[in-house]
Parts: C-alpha cells; structure tokens; sequence
C-alpha cells in the first residue's frame, strides 16, 4: 500500500546559511524541502518537483522574489501553488506589491521558526482543501452529466426500442415472402446488420439509465486477470503475447462480477489494440497489462494499467472518449463502451482513466475496490 506523502517545501534564498538553517528546522518536523538559491533555479525545480509550498526570498539577484512570483502566477501548472514571501521589507508598499503579484502571505526576517511553521501548515491545509473541492466539483459535475444522460437515453431507449420492434415486424414478413431479388435480399442483410448495431446501443443505453448494481462474488485477481485475458483472444483474432505483470499478495482476492470485470478490461484491450494502424502487423502492436494493490483515501483498489505504443490521443480528447457516443474509430461502433465502463467502475468506487505516455501511445488505468 502507498504511504501518505510528506508536504514539501521549496525554500528559495540566495544566502545558503539562511536556506541550511530553515531546511534543518523544517525537516524536523516532518517536512520535505527542496532548496533554490535563485528564481531561474526556483521555477525550473517547481516545474520538475511540484512542491506543496513555496517559501520565496524578494531580494534576489538577476531575477527578485516577485518577478519570480509572477512567471509562476502566469503558468497555469504552476498558478495554484501557494507563495509565501519571506523579506525583510515590511513596507506597506511592498506587502502590496508581493500580494498583487500572487503571493498569498508575508514572513519577515528575522523568521520566527513557530509562527512560520504555523503559517506553512494553514496555507497546505487551505490548498488541500482547494484540491479537495476541485475534485468535488468534478465529480458533481460528472454526477449532474451521468443523471442528465440517465433520464434522456431512458426515453430514447424507450421509444427506439417501440420503433424497433415495428421495423423487425416489416422485414420478418418481407423475409417469408419467397418472391424476394438479389437485390433486396442483399439490403435486407444490410439492414439487419444495421439493427442489431442499434439493439446493442439500445442495451446500453437502458444500462446507464437503470444505474444497474451487479451481484459481486469473492474473485482470485490473478486467475479473473488471465480469465480476462483469455476472453479477449476468444473475441478478437489476436495471437501476439500480451504480457501481464503483476506486484500482488500471493492468491490475492476481491469482490468482483467476473462477466462485468472481464468486459471492461476487455473493452480497454481492444482500445488499445485499436490504437494501432490496421495495416502494421500484428508482431508491432505490443501492448503490457500491469496490476498492483494502491489505497486511495484510506481504500484498497486494484489498478491495472494497460499500456500501448499506438497512436496517442491528445488529453483533452482522451477526456472527451468518455462522453456517450464518443468516439475516434471510422468503421461502426456506438461509442458508449467506455461510457458504460468508467459509469459501472465509478458506481463501485472505482474508475478509469486515460493518460498519454511520454514517448508514444497512451496508458488506460483501471482501479477496482478490493471489498
């Protein structure tokens, strides 16, 4: 399981004795902290480390504390961390112009170790609780968006299905009736190629809107993850190896629909080999399924990350596949199975999640609750 993270701390001073001293009473009480003598150092180790909080020096060679304030106020991966000031100008003036520039509290020199740990540990609990509201707001946003499509597809479902069921009628009397061409007995199959396509988004459409809750049973993970596996081969015409590592207890369990389970992580197979352009043989398609135990909020879950070498999506566009009838393929699909996957996984306290790697393709990563 992960261990909870110490805060840390970038102090950036161009005096080393004030840094050594701040970062020894600092560390001993159980925080991290990084070290920048200057403002170019300072936004280069907050674009590489991502500190909680930075305590930051005005009077600086080259680039001062509050230029160095604005660049990372002006970059939107570095806007939100909190700035604390630490100078020995206590000008009006000049409170006022760190606090314009972003900064979101003074300390003066000569620093009292008591009232700046203080001040350090209201600013991270106001951040956490800004990162905390962040991901509130999204997964209400996420809530409002599941229960509008809820109540929409299940009057679609609804009156397609109706429409549906007086389309088979008609073509199950043309199809008795012996007098039928070449011609539209080849549209007929066409046709019913067509409607089976809509049964099955019919089906799940009427999956999101019921919110359906499956039976769950106690599963070993590694015999549902090579059950999976097995599946997927059995759907799909594919013979290279898909390597499975695992860092799991030894017959490890958890609760789980083996028929849900083995559809989403097969769905994420196919979107990964999918990825890959139709004409590439097969050998080059490598695709690697990696499966651990993490905890997230004091939860056991099960991640599986598949990853791929393919063509890579853009964020915002991976982000967007989980919109209902999204989708990036050209030949026929609903463009709801990740929908429905990532809808079920949330409703039992997992998820899904699409992220690019650094070099080519993407990484997809499921987590699951243990119980």
């Amino acid at each position: 399981m992960s261990q909870q993270k110490k805060p840390r701390i970038l102090v950036v001073d161009d005096q080393p004795i004030n840094v050594k001293l701040l970062q020894r009473k600092l560390e001993r009480h159980d925080l991290d902290v990084l070290i920048a003598t200057n403002g170019l150092d300072c936004i280069e180790s907050v674009r590489k480390n991502h500190p909680d909080l930075i305590l930051l020096d005005v009077m600086m060679p080259e680039m001062d504390g509050v230029e160095t304030c604005r660049r990372l106020k002006a970059d939107p991966g570095t806007a939100t961390i909190p700035i604390l000031f630490v100078t020995a100008r206590t000008s009006k003036e000049n409170k006022l112009e760190g606090l314009q520039a972003g900064a979101v509290d003074y300390i003066t020199k000569p620093i009292d170790l008591e009232e700046t740990l203080a001040r350090i540990r209201t600013h991270l609990r106001l951040q956490a609780m800004y990162r905390e509201n962040l991901q509130l707001q999204k997964r209400l946003g996420d809530a409002r968006k599941t229960a509008a499509v809820g109540a929409i597809t299940q009057g679609i479902a609804h009156n397609l299905n109706n429409l549906l069921g007086v389309v088979i009628g008609y073509l199950d009397l043309i199809k008795t009736n012996g007098e039928c061409s070449e011609f539209i007995a080849r549209n007929l199959t066409r046709t019913d190629n067509a409607l089976n396509r809509m049964t099955h988004i019919i089906q799940q459409l009427t999956s999101i809107a019921k919110n359906e809750q499956h039976e769950r049973s106690i599963q070993q993970i590694e015999a549902l993850l090579q059950s999976s596996l097995e599946r997927f081969r059995g759907e799909h015409p594919v013979t290279a190896e898909i390597p499975l590592q695992t860092d799991l207890p030894e017959r490890a369990t958890m609760r789980a629909n083996p028929e849900i389970f083995e559809s989403i992580l097969g769905k994420l197979l196919e979107n990964a080999w999918e990825s890959y352009r139709e004409d590439s043989p097969e050998k080059e398609h490598p695709i690697q399924i990696k499966a651990d135990l993490i905890e997230k909020r004091g939860i056991p879950l099960l991640r599986i990350c598949i990853i791929d070498q393919g063509s890579g999506l853009h964020p915002s566009v991976a982000e967007n596949l989980f919109e209902p009838f999204a989708t990036t393929k050209t030949n026929a699909g609903s463009g709801m199975g990740l929908t429905i996957s990532r809808h079920t996984l949330r409703n039992l306290g997992g998820d899904i999640q699409l992220a690019p790697n650094p070099d080519h393709g993407m990484t997809a990563t499921l987590t699951h609750p243990i119980d």
